[in-house]
C-alpha cells in the first residue's frame, strides 16, 4: 500500500506566530504549529482526518494538482512550500476479509495488549504491519 504524498503552504511563523499550513489540494484542510517539525505532523494529522471524513461522508477525494500549479497561485505568495506523506487513507477504509494461522499464546498476547489500548485485533494487527513496513 502507497502512501499518498500532498504538498503543503506554510505561511512562516515566529516567536510570536505559529506557522500556518494548508494543504491546497483538499480545501478547507489546515493546520499549525509553534515550530516547522510540529506544523508537519500537525498536517498530516489534519490530512488524515480530513481524508477520513470525506469517505465517510461519501464525498470525492479532490483531485490533486502539481506542486508548479499550486506555486502560480496567487494566494500562496509569500509561502514556504513542502510535501506530507501520509497513510493511504482511501485504501485503509476498504477492510478485506483474510484467514491467518497464528500460535495460541501470541492471539492471547495480541489480544490483550489490543484491548488494554482500546482496539480490535484486526486494527492492531493493520497497525503493526503498517509499521513493520514503514521503511520499506
Amino acid at each position: 500500500m502507497k502512501n499518498l504524498i500532498f504538498p503543503i503552504a506554510i505561511e512562516p511563523g515566529d516567536t510570536h506566530h505559529a506557522f500556518g499550513v494548508v494543504v491546497p489540494d483538499i480545501p478547507g484542510c489546515h493546520s499549525a504549529g509553534d515550530s516547522l517539525e510540529e506544523a508537519y505532523a500537525n498536517a498530516k494529522a489534519a490530512i488524515e482526518a480530513h481524508l477520513d471524513t470525506l469517505l465517510d461522508e461519501g464525498l470525492p477525494i479532490p483531485n490533486r494538482l502539481t506542486l508548479d500549479e499550486h506555486r502560480r497561485n496567487p494566494d500562496y505568495a509569500g509561502f514556504t512550500w513542502g510535501f506530507v506523506t501520509t497513510r493511504n487513507i482511501p485504501a485503509l477504509k476498504k477492510a478485506v476479509r483474510i484467514n491467518i494461522s497464528l500460535p495460541e499464546a501470541l492471539v492471547h498476547d495480541i489480544d490483550a495488549y489490543a484491548e488494554a489500548r482500546g482496539m480490535s485485533r484486526s486494527a492492531f494487527l493493520a497497525l503493526a504491519a503498517e509499521h513493520e513496513m514503514a521503511d520499506a
